[in-house]
């Protein structure tokens, strides 16, 4: 059992708390029995588990525990000091990996992208990936400015996202680059000129969502085709970017299945 904070494989998972760290590394740390069972179920192989002894006292996290250790040698048990050192939650369930980053394949002609411009709470950037994922997204561009995805709080909040829907970080020339062959791509505005009941989402489509501090950046104005809004009551003046999207992309996910 490792004890001290000390060991080389705790000061890893600790480092893996900064952005330097972890794109140097190309690794990030999950915590929790269904994250876990998510991106071992995805094909991904732990490059480290860590576990509290407690852990095995829980049917579904000694089985998680016994399909860690038929993928990799490295599955360890920690002292409670530990576990608490290297958890990134208040009540942790004592169980934490060191995964590789993520690069699922891009789709050759995607049907329906999302770009996150300068999108910088990292809860915001979770549940859009969440949301993504439940809409049917093919693909995720994180613009400059956008939280890291693999950020602790990104991670918690895109429910195992990151191992259903492919995303990649880019520039906005790469981004404008995939999108030469898409003929709509919109922008969540609370001014847009069209509600986004009378749009056209008919595939393929991009729809670029931006922070509500500082609004779409210059470059997403450059790319966007037209501006959607969602009609507001109640005085509201807009939604949180992740409750805006997710109501644009089920939209988008309407007109795709039919409905």
């Amino acid at each position: 059992m490792i004890t001290s904070l000390s060991n080389s494989k705790v000061k890893l998972v600790r480092s893996l708390t900064r952005r330097r760290a972890r794109y140097a590394a190309q690794q990030f740390s999950v915590e929790g029995v269904r994250i876990i069972e998510e991106a071992i179920g995805a094909g991904i192989v732990p490059a480290l588990v860590l576990y509290a002894a407690r852990a095995e006292q829980d049917p579904r996290a000694r089985a998680l525990l016994e399909r860690s250790r038929a993928a990799t040698p490295e599955v360890f048990a920690v002292g409670d000091q530990v576990m608490r050192a290297i958890a990134s939650t208040e009540a942790p369930q004592g169980i934490v990996a060191v995964l590789p980053f993520v690069e699922l394949a891009l789709p050759a002609q995607p049907q329906c992208v999302l770009i996150l411009d300068a999108v910088r709470d990292p809860g915001n950037v979770g549940t859009l990936l969440r949301a993504a994922r439940a809409a049917g997204v093919d693909a995720v561009w994180c613009a400059p400015g956008t939280a890291d995805p693999y950020n602790d709080k990104v991670v918690r909040a895109a429910m195992g996202a990151h191992f259903a829907v492919p995303f990649r970080v880019a520039s906005w020339e790469m981004i404008a680059d995939t999108l030469r062959d898409i003929p709509r791509v919109y922008l969540a505005d609370a001014r847009g000129e069209i509600v986004y009941t009378r749009a056209d989402w008919t595939h393929p489509l991009a729809l670029v969502v931006g922070g509500e501090a500082e609004g779409a950046s210059a470059e997403a104005k450059r790319i966007a085709t037209a501006r959607v809004r969602i009609p507001m009551r109640g005085g509201a003046e807009s939604l949180n970017a992740a409750m805006a999207a997710t109501v644009l992309l089920f939209q988008a996910a309407r007109t795709a299945s039919g409905q």
